[in-house]
């Protein structure tokens, strides 16, 4: 079975790339959740994946960077094994410039030369212990679709919303979206919320699930920054879970640990619960100081240099 990996990658720091995103959306706002320094903040994250990748999933075939004409200044891009793939080569042109990772997330399939199996990774997602195909496909071929337990999420969600008048988070909300839509259509709602980290799919089945809801994900073409009618990429998970085209398995702190980089409690619960696979999450609550620890800390965890550096 030939597995690829494939990854979202910016370089928020790009004086050229930044002059493009405030021309389209607007400089970055503090205390935002979709247009903060954060969302686009670039600390190497993605040299330090790869290292995890190198060391614990060798057996990866091809490696591709989705970015919007960027390269990372540290890659070695004559390596065999990596792929840098423009937006342009894969999302419509309506939808350019894209600043939603949300959106952008609908077009993996069309990655040129992809593999029928495939994982998909933010820069901020690393494998913590050896990790074989069938640590994300069952054996019988189909994608294991890793959830949080969370029974009773649509009542609790109806509840902060309708009843207390609370406003749902971008992220809650577009997870939502995508529940919704499959609960629509197939007359489930899967309550499991996305474990934030690496995640499989089948490209021939991630390519059904586009082309089933195309009407409703046509409406979110011009959201060039995360929106609230935004549909999370669970949309395609559930779809596989309700067509049994998946197996379902709950994760716990020591299969997916998101670790958020200015909660210093974090850094010991990751140590405390030595995950399979974890992520660092930047975000709006983010200093440069939580910045400076998080490098810090991934150069202790990963110091060897990967093939894929020059």
């Amino acid at each position: 079975m030939d597995i690829d990996l494939v990854y979202l990658w910016v370089d928020g720091n790009d004086a050229v790339w930044q002059a493009k995103r405030n021309a389209c959306i607007g400089r970055p706002e503090e205390n935002s959740a979709v247009n903060c320094e954060g969302r686009y903040a670039n600390n190497d994250e993605l040299k330090y994946s790869l290292r995890s990748i190198e060391k614990y999933a060798p057996w990866i075939r091809h490696i591709f960077i989705v970015t919007d004409n960027q390269v990372p200044v540290w890659l070695d891009t004559a390596n065999p094994k990596i792929r840098i793939i423009d937006h342009t080569e894969i999302v419509p042109r309506e939808c350019l410039p894209c600043f939603n990772s949300s959106l952008l997330e609908h077009f993996l399939y069309k990655i040129p030369g992809l593999s029928e199996y495939f994982l998909y990774a933010n820069d901020d997602m690393f494998v913590n212990k050896p990790v074989t195909q069938t640590t994300f496909f069952a054996e019988d071929g189909l994608p294991l679709i890793r959830l949080n337990r969370r029974p009773f999420r649509k009542l609790a969600l109806l509840f902060k919303e309708k009843i207390l008048g609370k406003q749902l988070s971008n992220y809650n909300r577009i997870i939502q979206n995508a529940a919704k839509l499959v609960e629509r259509r197939f007359g489930i709602y899967y309550s499991g919320k996305a474990h934030h980290n690496i995640d499989s799919y089948l490209k021939s089945h991630y390519r059904h699930t586009e082309q089933m809801f195309d009407n409703e994900i046509r409406l979110t073409y011009s959201n060039h920054v995360r929106s609230a009618n935004d549909i999370q990429r669970s949309l395609f998970s559930y779809v596989a879970l309700a067509e049994r085209q998946a197996h379902l398995c709950y994760v716990t702190q020591k299969t997916s640990f998101r670790l958020h980089i200015d909660n210093e409690g974090n850094y010991r619960k990751l140590e405390r619960y030595n995950p399979l696979l974890f992520c660092m999450n930047d975000s709006e609550y983010a200093t440069d100081s939580d910045r400076i620890r998080a490098k810090a800390f991934l150069e202790k965890r990963f110091p060897e240099k990967s093939q894929f550096e020059k």
